[in-house]
């Protein structure tokens, strides 16, 4: 039976752990050539030695997605090491800190943001004519199920992610005619570093969290690699401009 992404050249930023590493795992399986990205080059060999045992070919390049220069320089990369560019899934993210929202530390605002949101569209705008000489192809955005609703103290992460998919939105209605999907991905809860992080800092929020979950338990980033990579195959050839949410059931209440 084909892979769902059988030789296709797919980039996957924050892709050195949590849901990157997870959807680079997945894709690898479904055939895709990886490019891994992200601002730690241990961790993304990490993920290249575990793409590698599924048989995927793979190249890791050295990037933050809030610098424009790197964002450019690794859809170059891309290039150089296979030729074209059919899909991405824009993942790099930091959460920020806890605070009420006009307590909010400007630094840290401002980071969230430049990561989260400029970074997607940092990533889009170079990969967008790359993918568009392919005659069209599928970017993922990955924002989160709290763009639906919201939560305590966390001002900055929350206007990212909306912001996440208001861009994957507009982008989606830029291109539909020329054959380029943009989808947001939002996540609920996954077991992650980012979370694991969270949960050591704030130990209480651990099982009021898991109570919130009607599935009765958090995510797995390779759930969340199976959603992005249907999205970017040729199954899903009528979605674009959607918010897929995918959190166990967690909006539901």
């Amino acid at each position: 039976m084909t892979r769902l992404l059988e030789n296709k050249v797919a980039i996957v930023t924050g892709a050195g752990q949590g849901i990157g590493a997870g959807v680079a795992r997945v894709f690898a399986r479904e055939g895709a050539r990886l490019v891994l990205a992200g601002r730690h080059l241990e961790s993304l060999e990490s993920t290249q030695r575990g793409v590698a045992a599924l048989g995927a070919d793979s190249v890791c390049v050295v990037a933050d997605v809030s610098v424009t220069a790197d964002c450019g320089n690794l859809v170059r990369e891309t290039l150089k090491q296979f030729g074209s560019l059919d899909c991405a899934v824009n993942n790099a993210g930091t959460e920020g800190v806890l605070a009420p929202a006009a307590e909010y530390p400007e630094e840290n605002f401002d980071h969230v943001i430049a990561v989260n949101l400029k970074g997607v569209w940092n990533c889009m705008r170079f990969q967008i004519p790359e993918i568009l000489k392919r005659g069209g192809g599928s970017i993922v955005n990955v924002s989160s199920a709290l763009a639906e609703v919201a939560q305590y103290n966390m001002c900055a992460y929350l206007a990212s992610k909306y912001g996440v998919v208001g861009l994957s939105k507009a982008a989606a209605l830029d291109y539909a005619t020329q054959g380029l999907r943009v989808n947001a991905l939002l996540p609920g809860l996954v077991e992650t570093p980012m979370m694991t992080k969270m949960m050591a800092a704030h130990p209480s929020l651990r099982e009021p969290l898991l109570a919130a979950e009607p599935i009765g338990r958090f995510g797995r980033p390779e759930e969340l690699g199976e959603a992005a990579a249907w999205l970017c195959s040729d199954r899903a050839s009528f979605q674009t401009g959607s918010s897929m949410v995918v959190d166990g059931g967690y909006l539901l209440r």
